[in-house]
């Protein structure tokens, strides 16, 4: 994680995502400019968060880890995402892990001033907002995501992961990506074969490239791992 002290930066973020009227001026003194790198992370599940995120830039994947180690997608998530506020709000434990997925720029501050403007309305009902919405996307992605076949979650998985500048995956991590999407590695190798053989990927050279977006697209019907995080900003 890297911390800037970038005044100009955090205030087009703020309003380009039409957020001057959400935070207190007095709270604005308190911002900082966060980047983090691909895989870096920007909480850990188990550990006391410190700050609250409000990711501008990139995306973000978010996962649980069970006591015997197995890891669980829940959802990736893409500005404008705010991670750490539910736990900070109530003094909680990081209930999962968010690590970036590509190059992340987030505007943050740490929890110690939320106790100093938490009653701020315009601040409070955005905080609140922002939390009702987290639970009812959380709510499905746990209730219906492990519902859908193994098809679906693969193609929403590889559609989340990639991009039409970068559309390559390693095959290094086959096995926890089984775990994330909930298979086993072996089904999730028949499915690549089937992918495979319609000509929506192609493995090569330990990566999986797609070849086909818009084919993944239909094979995924919606991508169940993104479920509206992103706001349109002005």
């Amino acid at each position: 994680m890297k911390e800037m002290m970038d005044t100009k930066r955090i205030h087009q973020y703020l309003t380009e995502y039409a957020l001057d009227d959400v935070f207190p001026s007095s709270l604005r003194q308190h911002l900082a400019l966060y980047r983090f790198e691909p895989e870096e992370a920007l909480c850990t599940q188990g550990e006391v968060p410190e700050y609250i995120f409000f990711l501008m830039r990139g995306k973000v994947k978010v996962y649980t880890t069970s006591a015997e180690g197995k890891t669980l997608l829940i959802n990736f998530t893409s500005p404008l995402g705010v991670i750490g506020e539910i736990e900070c709000l109530n003094e909680l434990e990081n209930l999962n892990t968010v690590s970036a997925v590509t190059p992340v720029e987030a505007v943050g501050f740490h929890k110690r001033w939320l106790r100093l403007y938490r009653e701020e309305v315009p601040f409070l009902q955005f905080m609140l907002q922002l939390v009702t919405h987290k639970f009812y996307n959380k709510s499905v992605s746990l209730s219906f995501n492990l519902l859908y076949p193994v098809e679906v979650r693969l193609a929403s998985y590889l559609l989340s992961v990639t991009t039409l500048d970068d559309a390559k995956v390693s095959t290094a991590n086959l096995k926890d990506t089984a775990n994330l999407i909930g298979t086993s590695y072996r089904h999730l190798n028949r499915v690549i074969l089937q992918f495979c053989s319609m000509s929506l990927i192609e493995r090569n050279r330990g990566t999986l490239v797609v070849k086909d977006r818009k084919g993944l697209e239909a094979a995924a019907g919606r991508n169940i791992y993104e479920n509206g995080d992103r706001r349109e900003h002005r």
